[in-house]
């Protein structure tokens, strides 16, 4: 289980590519894209513009309180444990299942938060990922070598207690 620190927090508050204040300004840019959502309230918004993600992460909260509009499980479902601050091999392990076999939508027993870091990782290129972004938006990343690297430039970060 990977860890990531106190005092490395900060350096995921900035958003991990575009920030949009709302998720309709980014729907024509996802047709023809594999389309993997963090977050239930990012995964609802896409379905209920009658996007359903190839591959979603989902927690059941929001903001840390139980999601008022939870999204519709597609295709697979895989359950993991993902403690708050943590990514498990369990995840991560999940990510690469869901993304070789989509539609899959993982729902995580803990938090979610961090899945956008292995996600860019695992994800092919040209894939958008999508998350949420608290009180700002949906932050739209498209998967590239260079935000590979950056991904994993973050991983280094956690530790391995």
């Amino acid at each position: 289980m990977l860890t990531l620190p106190e005092e490395h927090r900060r350096l995921f508050k900035e958003p991990f590519g575009e920030l949009h204040h709302e998720i309709e300004e980014i729907l024509p840019r996802l047709a023809g894209h594999m389309v993997c959502a963090v977050g239930d309230v990012v995964t609802h918004n896409l379905q209920k513009n009658g996007i359903v993600p190839d591959v979603a992460v989902v927690d059941g909260y929001t903001m840390r309180s139980p999601c008022s509009r939870m999204p519709d499980v597609t295709g697979s479902c895989i359950t993991v444990k993902n403690p708050a601050g943590t990514l498990t091999s369990e995840l991560i392990a999940a990510l690469d299942q869901a993304i070789a076999s989509p539609p899959t939508t993982i729902v995580v027993d803990g938090e979610e938060d961090l899945a956008v870091i292995p996600m860019v990782i695992a994800a092919p290129i040209g894939a958008i990922v999508l998350y949420g972004q608290p009180h700002e938006g949906v932050v739209f990343r498209t998967v590239t070598p260079e935000a590979k690297e950056t991904a994993k430039k973050f991983l280094k970060h956690f530790t391995n207690p």
